[in-house]
């Protein structure tokens, strides 16, 4: 029985030339540039076609699998894992995974068409593509960072929400720090920019958004005092007054689109991140941030690029006592009792060798992030006590006297007919009888 065999174009192409060839209506050098191939090979092939027929045409692995086939064992773990252990990664992500902890060396393409044959596509939609310029990334790193807060469910339900406060260098695409908070706060950036000073130095600016913690509304300006109006000083933000001292240029976002570094890092960690936290089974704020040291180091080896010019832009703080920076500063004025008043604490100013007393003194008590308070005139630390109690607080001190019971009804005395307060009464009434 003759095989029969079922031919591609390219093929049939190939014994077209050949037979025409063989009618002498074609030379062989012309035939070879018309199928693309060498005189030489032409002839082979012309050869096996004389010897067996157009079966010699066809490819010789047609049907057979390939050498270099992902075997079916190695492919049910992969697709395993993905459902369970692996379950929400996505496929760049899995195949990284799939070499680091599971001994797995696959491409990516490959893992993708193994998912993609058990029916289980990418966790992560992408947006269609959209026309756009891309800004130019600053030259050096350290000359601009950009920051944002990310609330999302980080934890996936298996503890708070939480909110990811981060920073990205603009020419390298290293993220220096990050910290998790329970919302974003003044707070959570004052320990983002502390942290990437301590690692890397102080940034030449800040790129942000127009957020609360950063810029003062247009109606708490036109709200501004007229003698704070009259001496020309910008309203600052806590963070703002930070920025200002450290001698960092903020410069605002006016839309998402304009910090789209920072927006694209946080689609990534929430992909990526998220998929870690579930895998290490951390379920608390605390161990969300013990665990983002080693991450952040993982993600800056495998996606920050090289800078355009090298070096760092980054300034050193030697010198620079971070602690009276990275705090909360308020103005107030020392009462004639050399007390400070700061919400529900009551600070007494001690004796200093500079002079005895403070009273009517303006001051800074500066609150620092663990809570403790400290005071400040023109930039000297006063050693402060606590201040006895006030006579209102200690009388709230005293327990609430106990409900007393209703007292009894006490029946009404009716005084005696010779009772003093009646005898008048009866001594009239006695002589008027008698008349």
């Amino acid at each position: 029985m003759q095989e029969k065999v079922t031919l591609n174009r390219k093929e049939q192409k190939r014994v077209l030339v050949i037979n025409e060839m063989e009618k002498g209506k074609l030379r062989g050098k012309e035939a070879a540039v018309i199928l693309g191939i060498s005189l030489r090979q032409l002839r082979r092939m012309t050869a096996a076609y004389r010897e067996v027929g157009v079966v010699a045409l066809a490819h010789g692995n047609r049907g057979r699998g390939a050498v270099n086939r992902i075997k079916e064992e190695v492919r049910q773990v992969v697709i395993e894992l993905a459902r369970t252990k692996y379950a929400g990664f996505n496929q760049q992500h899995f195949t990284e995974f799939l070499q680091e902890n599971e001994g797995i060396a696959i491409a990516r393409s490959s893992v993708r068409n193994i998912l993609l044959g058990a029916g289980i596509r990418s966790p992560r939609r992408r947006r269609p593509p959209q026309h756009r310029s891309r800004r130019e990334r600053y030259p050096q790193e350290g000359m601009l960072l950009q920051v944002d807060g990310s609330p999302h469910d980080w934890l996936e339900g298996r503890g708070p929400g939480m909110s990811l406060v981060g920073a990205i260098d603009d020419a390298t695409g290293k993220v220096p720090y990050a910290v998790f908070r329970e919302q974003e706060d003044s707070r959570g950036y004052f320990l983002l920019l502390e942290g990437t000073i301590k690692r890397q130095g102080i940034p030449l600016a800040i790129y942000h958004d127009r957020h609360s913690i950063f810029e003062i509304a247009a109606d708490e300006i036109k709200r501004q005092s007229i003698p704070d109006q009259l001496t020309g000083k910008p309203m600052l933000t806590q963070f703002g007054r930070v920025m200002a001292e450290l001698g960092i240029t903020p410069i605002s976002a006016r839309s998402p689109q304009a910090k789209g570094r920072i927006e694209r890092l946080w689609g990534t960690f929430q992909d990526r991140l998220t998929s870690e936290l579930r895998l290490a089974g951390i379920s608390t704020l605390e161990d969300a941030n013990r665990f983002l040291s080693g991450f952040l180091d993982r993600y800056n080896t495998r996606f920050a690029v090289p800078p355009e010019e090298p070096g760092s832009a980054y300034r050193p703080a030697q010198g620079l006592d971070l602690e009276t920076v990275f705090c909360f500063k308020y103005g107030r004025v020392v009462g004639t009792d050399n007390v400070v008043r700061f919400g529900g604490n009551r600070l007494q100013i001690l004796p200093s060798p500079d002079r005895l007393s403070y009273a009517r003194c303006p001051v800074q008590v500066h609150e620092q992030l663990d809570g403790n308070l400290k005071v400040y005139y023109q930039g000297s630390y006063l050693e402060v006590g606590k201040a006895p109690p006030e006579a209102t607080k200690l009388r709230e001190l005293v327990p609430a006297k106990l409900t007393q019971s209703p007292q009894q009804e006490i029946p009404l005395a009716i005084p005696a007919p010779d009772h003093p307060w009646r005898r008048w009464v009866y001594r009239n009434h006695n002589r008027i009888n008698s008349e």
